[in-house]
This record gives C-alpha cells, sequence and structure tokens, in this order.
C-alpha cells in the first residue's frame, strides 16, 4: 500500500469528517497526523495529546492559546503544545486550517 505524500485543499474539502470527529484525516505516519479542520460558528476543540501546528489555508480570526490571543490570516503558522488550552475565535466563514499532530503523548520537552 502506498502512502500518500500530497493532499490538494479540494480533497481536504471534500473529505469525509467521521462521525465523532471535528476534522478529517488525510495523512498519518509514525506519530504524525495530517488533519483539515473548518468550524462553523464555535471552535468547540479541547486540549490534544500531542503537539499542533495549524497552517491557516483560508480565513481570518483569533487564536487564544495559554492565555495569548494573536490574530491570524491566510498562510500563518500557529503552534498549540499539548494539553494546552487553545480556540479560534471570530473567525470568518470561510475559516479552514491543516492541523498538523505529532510527537508523543504529552509534547516534547524543551
Amino acid at each position: 500500500m502506498t502512502r500518500p505524500v500530497r493532499a490538494t485543499l479540494d480533497e481536504a474539502r471534500a473529505a469525509p469528517i467521521p462521525p465523532g470527529s471535528r476534522s478529517a484525516l488525510l495523512m498519518e505516519h509514525g506519530t504524525m497526523k495530517l488533519r483539515y479542520y473548518a468550524p462553523r460558528g464555535a471552535d468547540r476543540q479541547t486540549p490534544h495529546g500531542q503537539d499542533e501546528l495549524y497552517v491557516v489555508a483560508s480565513g481570518r480570526g483569533t487564536f487564544v492559546v495559554g492565555g495569548q490571543r494573536v490574530p491570524f490570516g491566510p498562510g500563518d503558522v500557529l503552534f498549540a503544545a499539548a494539553g494546552v488550552e487553545h480556540r479560534f475565535e471570530a473567525f470568518s466563514e470561510d475559516f479552514a486550517t491543516w492541523v498538523v499532530f505529532y510527537g508523543p503523548e504529552g509534547g516534547e520537552s524543551g
């Protein structure tokens, strides 16, 4: 079985979101998982067990992480350490982001 080495935005937008999940899984390798997340209305996510990178595909808003509030827009990269509360607020209707989960449960040290 060949692992995917490319994921397009069109594929991500069309990917199914399994029941009980908030994002579509597009690829994985070892501890890395690439997901596509496009919340509507409100972002109700809770802290995750792995470190995360968000690469904003479209839209604008505010990213709240560990007590910090930062504006974001297309092409920005955002980081949330494992276990840290984070969410997107006041985001535009077209907001969507790639999410890269990686590393061990509990996050990387450093």
